[in-house]
């Protein structure tokens, strides 16, 4: 290890100063490294595609330091190291346009990096095109799972990213109010997603929350063409049934309605998808059952700081704190399922 990260170390340091290998290589274009940084953020000039970061934390003083990126994505959790000392992390980024929520803003070009934590230092960083063998997990969710803009708010995909290694990337399609009729109806989204999909590429599904109206043959019928869709590019779909709303009944459980996503036309959705997993026989991620268990233990005061009561009496979009948290039940159903190496997954 100690060799590995001195060779490292090498490789990121040019001469007396630090510099990146370029993402896209031009004539007579500068090299992008810590020149492209100041103390809190990077920007690199590449072209949209799939990129590996692999960067140096530390300084002088000992430090902490997290990553973030393009639209406030969780890439790098907080990372302490001491005193002289040079921790080695790295990720893969996807970099797109929309950057964020596929029917949202453009965004500003090429890779924006932000530097987080207590104490942040970073001694270095490289940035490489990812090889094309590089695995990818799709999202396609609502609001509760998308790149969200503006904080308080944060969806479960937008964390996700900072439990995986270099080496697995997430794409996250999801865009908020989406349906599975509007999801399938909108060339942004499906329409935008589906040709990307490569042989073994993962595409979680997480749509229920705006399906306030859709009858259950109709929400069966939009999920099987998702899944065929999905498999038709080789890709390999897994259903996640939607996360719980923070609705209590008196005696501290959820309700069995509003909370445990039941429509309006009375259609259990999450036990629609469970059916639809068992009949496809399609990988489900119980994010419902996993969800509802996680917040009736915290009861009715303790969940509040999962979701958004406290900022904005709103029980159905997640914090930073509670995306994270859901985001890693995600990781959990990944690897419970063996559906990613265990090698490309942190811990937490």
């Amino acid at each position: 290890m100690r060799r590995f990260k001195l060779a490292l170390l090498a490789a990121l340091t040019i001469g007396a100063g630090l510099t990146a290998v370029p993402a896209q290589a031009h004539e007579g274009t500068k090299p992008l490294g810590l020149a492209d940084c100041t103390s809190t953020a990077c920007h690199f000039d590449v072209p949209p595609g799939t990129y590996d970061v692999q960067v140096l934390l530390g300084g002088d003083a000992a430090s902490s330091a997290s990553i973030s990126g393009e639209t406030r994505r969780s890439l790098l959790p907080e990372t302490p190291a001491a005193a002289g000392e040079r921790v080695a992390r790295g990720f893969t980024v996807d970099v797109r346009t929309p950057e964020g929520e596929p029917t949202g803003p453009d965004g500003t070009p090429g890779l924006d990096l932000t530097l987080g934590g207590s104490a942040p230092a970073l001694a270095g960083i490289r940035v490489t095109p990812a090889s094309r063998h590089t695995r990818q997990i799709f999202l396609i969710g609502d609001s509760t799972v998308c790149d969200q803009p503006a904080a308080p708010y944060s969806g479960w995909g937008q964390q996700l990213p900072q439990f995986l290694r270099r080496g697995l990337s997430v794409a996250n399609y999801a865009d908020s109010g989406e349906s599975t009729v509007s999801y399938l109806g909108n060339p942004q989204l499906w329409g935008t997603l589906h040709p990307l999909i490569r042989p073994g590429d993962l595409v979680l599904i997480q749509l229920a929350h705006n399906d306030k109206t859709t009858d259950e043959a109709t929400y069966r019928a939009n999920l099987e063409t998702l899944v065929d869709g999905v498999r038709e590019k080789g890709g390999r779909p897994v259903l996640v049934t939607p996360i719980v709303r923070r609705w209590f009944n008196a005696d501290g459980t959820l309700n069995n309605s509003t909370a445990l996503l039941v429509n309006g036309l009375g259609v259990d959705l999450p036990a629609v998808m469970r059916s639809v997993a068992a009949a496809e026989r399609v990988p489900l991620i119980d994010l419902t059952a996993t969800t509802k268990a996680l917040v009736e233990s915290l009861g009715i005061e303790g969940s509040k700081a999962i979701y958004l009561y406290n900022e904005k009496k709103d029980d159905t979009h997640t914090s930073v704190h509670g995306a994270t948290v859901y985001a890693g039940l995600v990781r959990d159903g990944l690897l419970a399922q063996h559906l990613v190496p265990q090698g490309l997954v942190r811990a937490g």
